[in-house]
């Protein structure tokens, strides 16, 4: 039977792979006939995600996404690419009040130029195929604004307007460009520490739609941006959230 999500002789890059939402995503794709090319910081969770990835061939590389010179050098090493999955990112609560300029730095690095970077890279180097998919993590927080979630919600914003001026210009090479935005997910049998007090978090589910999600929502999500069945797909905004978005 014909499976139109099968990624069968593709080469994806994801990032941010080691755990939760990005560890899923190198799942799915793997049990879809994909090729997994893991990067994150920790070695040993890496190896953990790798050890669960159906098939064989995948391939994983412990890199800091906020160092340049470390992006640089893993764009040299990695081979041509049929997509991209853009996960890596840290979350932060401080009120803007309380924000430092050295936070503000530390969370673009992270979560938006660390991505600018490696794409640039990659397209410097023709390292995307033509008729590949770019897939950029971002979040409700980047539409929806919560207190404390200022300084997460502008980065994540920023990937949004950067992923439709780069889908505009890499039209003609048949690369899309899409984000997916997840709402609020369990990250290992919890929601994010430090996100939501447990009383927020209980006010939160009852207002959803379609209650609390799953790493998998946001996993499958991503194999269909990534698989040919969305070869006529670009520039969108995928938002996975329950109906959170919808309050």
């Amino acid at each position: 039977m014909n499976n139109p999500f099968s990624l069968e002789g593709k080469t994806l890059l994801v990032t941010g792979s080691s755990s939760n939402i990005g560890r899923k995503i190198a799942i799915r794709c793997a049990e879809m006939g994909a090729k997994i090319i893991v990067v994150a910081r920790d070695e040993e969770r890496m190896k953990a995600t790798v050890a669960d990835l159906a098939g064989n061939g995948h391939q994983y590389y412990a890199v800091d996404l906020s160092n340049a010179e470390s992006i640089a050098n893993l764009a040299e090493v990695l081979p041509v690419l049929d997509g991209v999955v853009l996960c890596a990112a840290r979350f932060d609560s401080t009120p803007v009040k309380n924000i430092k300029r050295e936070l503000v730095q530390d969370m673009f690095n992270t979560n938006t130029f660390a991505n600018f970077d490696l794409i640039q890279k990659l397209l410097k180097k023709k390292k995307i195929n033509k008729g590949g998919s770019i897939v950029f993590i971002s979040s409700v927080a980047s539409m929806r604004p919560y207190k404390g979630n200022s300084l997460y919600s502008a980065t994540k914003g920023a990937i949004n307007s950067f992923s439709k001026v780069l889908a505009t210009e890499l039209g003609s090479q048949r690369i899309r460009v899409n984000c997916v935005h997840p709402g609020i997910v369990p990250r290992d049998g919890g929601v994010r520490e430090g996100a939501l007090t447990v009383e927020q978090q209980r006010e939160e589910m009852a207002k959803f739609p379609l209650g609390m999600g799953e790493t998998d929502d946001i996993a499958y999500a991503s194999v269909y941006l990534l698989s040919d069945v969305s070869k006529w797909v670009t520039g969108i905004d995928l938002i996975v959230d329950g109906g959170q978005s919808l309050i």
